[in-house]
């Protein structure tokens, strides 16, 4: 690892630009963190690594998740035949892209490091109570991230690496309590914050206000926004760990500080340019899913345009068609470049916008699905499963800009999920009554049964949560909705069951050869360091 001497080559610039005068390392400091001139009065030496926490979650954005979660989870494709068509989509793991996950987390928590030594030497006199919290989140967000990809994680001993050097991981199971844990630590800190005199923590508030590219500095609606990710990360344990998942989510349920439910509380981070935005319309690598087309057309989705361009190609001009994930591509963007599409086209914005964009971390949606699931699980607080259920519903169409429509939406009670045809090759069709396609209707049914039911919230979920791909990919991992398609060309060598799909990523080289404790990972998998060993969560199936 890297932490000393990161930590140890903050400080030193720290100091030395306390002390000098116009330097090579003076510039670095300014333009990172802020000049002399402003340098204390404006926080910079938080506020700067602050942002590049937050900005750092869509850093690498092709490699992850791009190219492995988002395409996992049925949202988006590619015509792209990267590694000669042999790569994740096929399930031929790669190396040199599946190591940005780790590499990402070491980026976030640095800045973590480069906040808490400018705190220290800089800010002495300054409680940052509000900042901190924050921070946990983003670090919380983070590592949880890489644990539903990988597993275990290093994280509660990151700063902390043995007498030799080697820094030791956290199973997932302990790695989603200290989660859990610091993310109510976080809501105590944040409500205290909160509830101060104006005249109190002002360095603090100024600090985070200029540093929030979230909520701009609004305490309150952070602490809501970590008591959604408690509540996420409780219904995650739901089949590993029912009684803890029970206790946490209403705990979550149950808290004074709320849960997001209203698009007006939406966690979205103000990027500038997604990454999204030429990975997509400048390098065609990026199109969108054939499930997620599928239902959208079946369920005559009024969301289909916010989400999907029609396609281009002679063949399919005009319509709304997905690529089937772990095809052969045959001529790749020859073939396949003039499908639909993604697009993010929100009421409050175009997340994928080349100068404005927005990284999707939480809506009002999720917390209605999140309750709905709840209260079909009987957890106190949870409220009544239909009325969850429609507000979720709701909610997305709002967050779309389709509140017109939603209720001649929630009252279809015969439309499913469409066939999937492919002009290109008809060995990639998914015909009528074939298994790989839901029969699950929209409208709510009390007579169904508690699985049906459960079909029916995490299908609208997954919608909803678009283009969240690790978000979603983990649901349908967890759960086994949405009914997914599988893959055609499995280029694992036996690792990975076509009919299982893939359950996670295995830990790449740079792990297996770091100060990383990888012999120690690898046996608190619970199976081989492959991509079908089911992470601790993932209980159901």
């Amino acid at each position: 690892m890297k932490i000393k001497n990161i930590k140890t080559l903050v400080l030193g610039a720290v100091i030395l630009f306390s002390a000098s005068g116009c330097s090579d390392l003076d510039e670095i400091n300014q333009e990172k963190l802020g000049g002399p001139e402003n340098f204390y009065a404006d926080y910079n030496a938080v506020v700067n690594p602050m942002k590049s926490m937050q900005r750092g979650l869509q850093a690498d954005y092709q490699l992850y998740p791009n190219l492995s979660a988002d395409m996992f989870s049925g949202m988006f494709s590619t015509a792209t035949p990267f590694n000669g068509g042999k790569n994740n989509m096929t399930y031929f793991m790669m190396d040199g892209w599946n190591n940005r996950i780790i590499a990402r987390q070491q980026d976030i928590f640095n800045y973590s490091i480069i906040i808490d030594d400018a705190a220290k030497n800089i800010y002495p006199d300054i409680d940052f109570t509000a900042t901190f919290a924050v921070k946990k989140i983003l670090k919380v967000i983070t590592a949880a991230r890489v644990s539903d990809n990988h597993g275990p994680v290093v994280y509660s001993k990151y700063e902390t690496p043995n007498a030799n050097g080697v820094t030791d991981f956290d199973s997932q199971q302990n790695a989603y309590q200290y989660f859990i844990n610091d993310l109510s630590a976080a809501i105590t800190d944040l409500q205290k914050v909160q509830n101060m005199p104006a005249t109190e923590n002002e360095g603090d508030k100024a600090a985070l206000k200029k540093a929030d590219l979230v909520f701009g500095g609004n305490i309150g609606q952070w602490a809501k926004f970590a008591n959604s990710l408690k509540l996420r990360l409780a219904m995650r344990m739901s089949y590993a760990d029912p009684g803890k998942s029970k206790q946490y989510a209403e705990e979550a349920l149950a808290s004074s500080a709320g849960l997001i439910t209203d698009n007006a509380d939406n966690a979205l981070i103000s990027v500038g340019q997604s990454e999204l935005s030429f990975i997509i319309y400048s390098w065609g690598d990026c199109l969108i899913g054939a499930p997620l087309m599928a239902y959208m057309n079946g369920y005559n989705d009024p969301r289909l345009p916010a989400y999907a361009i029609p396609a281009t190609d002679s063949q399919v001009q005009g319509k709304y068609i997905g690529v089937r994930q772990g095809i052969n591509l045959l001529n790749g963007k020859t073939t396949y470049g003039g499908f639909s599409q993604p697009q993010a086209k929100s009421a409050n914005g175009d997340y994928f916008s080349g100068t404005n964009g927005k990284l999707k971390l939480f809506t009002a949606a999720e917390s209605w699905f999140l309750k709905a699931e709840a209260a079909l699980r009987g957890y106190a607080g949870a409220g009544d499963i239909r009325t969850n259920y429609e507000n979720g519903i709701k909610q997305s169409f709002g967050e779309w800009g389709k509140s017109a429509n939603v209720d001649t939406y929630l009252a279809d009670t015969t439309s499913t999920e469409a066939p999937y045809i492919d002009p290109k090759n008809a060995a990639n069709n998914i015909n009528a009554g074939d298994a790989q396609l839901s029969t699950i209707t929209i409208a709510w049914n009390n007579a169904d049964s508690m699985e049906r039911k459960l079909e029916r919230i995490i299908t609208q979920k997954w919608l909803s949560l678009y283009p969240n791909g690790p978000e979603a990919w983990a649901e349908q991992r967890r759960t086994g909705y949405p009914i997914l398609f599988k893959i055609r060309q499995n280029d694992s060598g036996g690792l990975i069951s076509t009919d299982g799909m893939i359950r996670r990523i295995p830990f790449t080289t740079d792990t297996k050869t770091s100060l990383y404790n990888y012999q120690q990972a690898s046996q608190m998998l619970n199976g081989p360091d492959t991509g079908g060993t089911k992470l601790w969560w993932d209980k159901k199936l």
